[in-house]
């Protein structure tokens, strides 16, 4: 009997443990059942990363980036962080992956520990190439337990390895290169403590706020275990825009090319500088732009500041006779001048045993004046005044204007007027007042402000005026606003003297490349003209022995192209054996040649063969 109750006994609590335990895990289920189909309302780990914008790339012709810029990040830690008993392990990990010694980062880690400073700065300036392998240390350390949570407000914190986008860095792949006509930058910091660049000269500063209209990007998103942030459809980006792009009507490699031969001229001539221009005539598209005082953006040392200047736009001199096609062209648009007409060359005197007249002198005044060559002849052509630049020719055909005429056409070439060209601080020139032209005009005397000034002595230009000036002789009597940057916008032209005008204008001066002080710079199979002049140079309102040698005109082909090419050689030697270096003949003209030569090796022009047969 008894035995049957034990044994009810243990059925009634085998049942029991058995409904319990069914209980329990029918409990599970639903609790788990629950969870799965439940939201559940817990905490998210949310982060948002910064995509840091950068400025835009100025980029050549030929699709070279001449300037881009690079981002920069820095790297931090908190020290209270860091275990003190895998310092050592951590110091040599992020040697290796920065490349910054270890000694370095001990003398860092051990001075912040000392005044007990929390957020230490390891390294700015960070390429983005070891920004990225920091940032694979970093989650290694954090597996490595390298640092250690903290207290903080009463929350446990662990603070690593922080890798941020700091700012950016300008480079310029190809050193000197376009310089100064490229510029320079300077760094500035943000609200945000980011480095940033801003353009001081040449197209870095014309086109600072096309260059640096950015918007920086921007990642939020939920972050996994390892602090990624995971792309889920409650992500939220707003993507980066980085500065516009510039791209140049310069090709790299002409550009290149033409600062090469100018660095051997510069040596050979012993000159303070040499700048070469070639401008596509019939759109003003600036094809190069070279000074042989160049200088590398990113190192700028004391010995660059005086070539910081682009002294093609800056520079103001005294042309000299490359002025005088302006005047006679002039005269020639009012037709106050016939092509056969002659002209007394004022050369009084006997002839010496070559059959020449002395150099010929004309009064004004108290001043005289007097020709640099000496003619055969008594009467002259305006062919040969034209052709061996003749002072006194030019000044006679000068006051047939009035002076009103001759100052606003000295203006309508260009002369006291920016060319519009895309680069700052561009220096417009002087040349005298309409009432200083006028003096004397009703009493028929001669100007003597018209006389120096027709012939490029008594006013000052710069060499983008001379070469815009100078692509109306080619370009049918107009010329375009000169453009470095591509920009594809018509480019209004102005009309200067009549198409007739020019053309004569332009085959005077292909004459005086074939028989006038311009002949070092023919090329068989090309048509070339140009003008020389050899000023002295000023320094306070004294005349120098120091003299300014140029050489504009125009070289093209029977394909149509069409360029009208510049070179202004500073203060070329003057003395010794070398003294005739300071003729533009000499030294500006064998540089233009050469000019041409590199267009013709380069595609730009194509020679035409004649053919001949016995």
């Amino acid at each position: 009997m008894s035995s049957n109750k034990t044994e009810i006994r243990r059925i009634k609590r085998l049942s029991f443990l058995t409904l319990f335990v069914f209980i329990a895990l029918l409990i599970f289920l639903y609790s788990t059942s629950n969870t799965i189909i439940k939201e559940r309302k817990i905490p998210k780990l949310l982060s948002s990363q910064k995509n840091l914008a950068i400025r835009g790339n100025i980029i050549s012709h030929d699709n070279f980036k001449i300037a881009t810029s690079k981002k920069l990040s820095k790297a931090s830690i908190d020290v209270r962080c860091l275990d003190k008993d895998k310092q050592e392990l951590f110091i040599k990990l992020f040697s290796i992956y920065s490349n910054i010694e270890p000694n370095l980062l001990r003398k860092k880690i051990k001075k912040a520990r000392k005044e007990n400073q929390a957020n230490l700065i390891l390294s700015y300036g960070i390429n983005s190439r070891v920004a990225k392998n920091l940032n694979e240390l970093r989650y290694k350390l954090r597996r490595l337990n390298v640092f250690k949570a903290i207290r903080i407000n009463g929350n446990k914190v662990i603070y690593g390895l922080n890798i941020e986008e700091s700012g950016e860095k300008r480079i310029y792949s190809y050193t000197d290169t376009l310089t100064p006509v490229i510029g320079y930058m300077k760094k500035f910091e943000t609200k945000a403590g980011q480095t940033k660049v801003n353009g001081v000269k040449g197209l870095e500063r014309k086109y600072n706020q096309y260059l640096n209209n950015t918007g920086d990007g921007i990642l939020k998103g939920e972050r996994d275990v390892l602090s990624y942030i995971v792309f889920n459809k409650n992500s939220d980006i707003d993507t980066r825009k980085d500065g516009g792009n510039l791209n140049l009507n310069i090709s790299l490699k002409l550009q290149r090319n033409i600062e090469l031969i100018l660095d051997r001229y510069k040596e050979k001539l012993g000159a303070d500088e040499i700048i070469v221009s070639v401008m596509e005539s019939s759109t003003g598209k600036i094809l190069s732009l070279a000074s042989s005082n160049r200088f590398n953006p990113s190192k700028i040392k004391k010995n660059d500041m005086k070539n910081l200047n682009t002294n093609a736009i800056e520079y103001q001199f005294e042309p000299g006779s490359v002025i005088k096609p302006l005047s006679i062209s002039l005269v020639l648009d009012k037709k106050r001048v016939a092509l056969d007409e002659l002209f007394y060359a004022h050369n009084k005197g006997k002839k010496n045993k070559k059959g020449e007249f002395p150099k010929g002198f004309y009064k004004i005044d108290r001043w005289v004046i007097h020709d640099d060559h000496q003619f055969k002849k008594n009467y002259i052509t305006l062919k040969d005044i034209v052709i061996n630049s003749s002072n006194i020719g030019t000044l006679i055909l000068a006051q047939r204007l009035n002076g009103k005429e001759f100052y606003d056409g000295l203006r309508s070439f260009g002369l006291t007027q920016k060319t519009g060209i895309d680069l700052p601080y561009e220096q417009k020139g002087l040349i005298h007042k309409v009432w200083q032209y006028q003096a004397g005009e009703k009493r028929g005397k001669d100007n003597i402000f018209k006389a120096t000034d027709s012939y490029g002595q008594g006013i000052t230009t710069t060499f983008m005026q001379l070469l815009k000036a100078y692509c109306v002789f080619n370009n049918n009597g107009k010329f375009p606003i000169p453009q470095i940057v591509n920009i594809k916008t018509s480019n209004p032209q102005q009309q200067v003297i009549k198409t007739k005008t020019a053309n004569i204008m332009k085959k005077l001066l292909i004459q005086t490349v074939e028989e006038g002080t311009g002949k070092k710079a023919q090329i068989s199979g090309l048509e070339i003209g140009g003008k020389t002049g050899t000023a002295n140079m000023v320094k306070n309102k004294r005349y120098q022995r120091k003299y300014m040698s140029s050489f504009f005109g125009f070289a093209n082909d029977h394909k149509n192209h069409k360029y009208t090419i510049g070179v202004t050689v500073n203060n070329p030697i003057n003395t010794g054996k070398h003294w005739y270096y300071y003729y533009a003949s000499n030294s500006a003209v064998p540089v233009f040649k050469e000019l041409v030569a590199t267009l013709v090796k380069l595609n730009y022009l194509e020679l035409k063969i004649v053919n001949t047969t016995d």
